[in-house]
């Protein structure tokens, strides 16, 4: 229940503040995002991620469960999401970040135990979400239905997320999930 939600306060870029936080702790979820609207986003990200990277390592937390974009995932072989310019232009600079962090930084991350989920190509922005419990996962390409929609509800994202942290089948990868 709600009770056992204790909200705290943190600056992202204060590592060791951060590591504070974290220390003796099962796992870290981060949701991390400098803000749609905010004209760094892009450069945000980028500083930003790595340090929160820091202070989960530095805090000897040993699970860092990432809420990833859908950006990186292959729509064909060679051609990823973000690179078809079916996005809305809006979204590219907090796509393409979380994308690098992933790419550049994380698949080089060898002391944790982390995982990178992508949303389906469609988060929760086609129909009023609901939480239904199902999903099917999947690895580096989009996961599309019979009618060829790649979907899932913010609700049913976070059952995955919290199926994967109680029950982790992924470690040092990224997966997927959609309906």
């Amino acid at each position: 229940g709600m009770e056992k939600v204790v909200a705290v306060k943190c600056d992202v870029a204060d590592v060791d503040g951060s590591a504070a936080l974290a220390k003796g702790k099962d796992a870290v979820i981060s949701a991390y995002n400098p803000g749609w609207g905010n004209p760094r986003q892009y450069e945000e990200t980028l500083e930003n991620y790595p340090l929160i990277l820091k202070a989960v390592k530095q805090a000897g937390v040993e699970r860092l469960l990432i809420v990833g974009g859908a950006g990186t995932l292959f729509v064909k072989p060679g051609l990823r999401l973000v690179d078809t310019g079916t996005l809305p232009e809006a979204w590219l600079p907090g796509v393409k970040s979380l994308g690098k962090f992933y790419l550049v930084t994380l698949l080089q991350e060898h002391d944790i135990d982390w995982v990178f989920l992508s949303p389906a190509a469609n988060l929760g922005n086609l129909q009023k979400g609901t939480r239904t419990g199902k999903y099917r996962v999947g690895k580096d390409d989009p996961l599309v239905d019979a009618e060829g929609n790649s979907f899932i509800s913010v609700e049913d994202y976070a059952v995955a997320m919290i199926d994967e942290l109680e029950t982790p089948k992924h470690h040092k990868e990224r997966f997927t999930v959609a309906y």
